[in-house]
């Protein structure tokens, strides 16, 4: 999460307006949810803002963080670090 974080902070802006920072906001959102459902299940997550082109590997940093402190096994971890390569690969970046 963070060499995909860092990647991001480090493209240029068209870039991000091709496509990689709404694949981060996408990755931030869902791990977000994964955490939400971990520490309050039966509540519906929120979903989180999109705070712009720019904040989408601040977003992610923080939403991986927050997951990292819910997750319950290996193999959680395990998904959530195949999702963050998915969305790095995806993004180009």
């Amino acid at each position: 999460m963070d060499h995909f974080a860092d990647r991001l902070r480090a493209a240029p802006q068209s870039r991000l307006q091709r496509g990689a920072a709404a694949e981060a906001l996408q990755l931030a959102r869902e791990l977000a949810c994964r955490a939400q459902v971990l520490e309050d299940p039966g509540t519906e997550p929120r979903l989180m803002p999109d705070a712009g082109m720019f904040a989408a590997a601040d977003q992610i940093t923080v939403a991986a963080h927050d997951l990292a402190l819910v997750l319950k096994d290996e193999g959680q971890l395990e998904q959530a670090v195949e999702l963050v390569a998915q969305a790095q690969q995806r993004a180009g970046v």
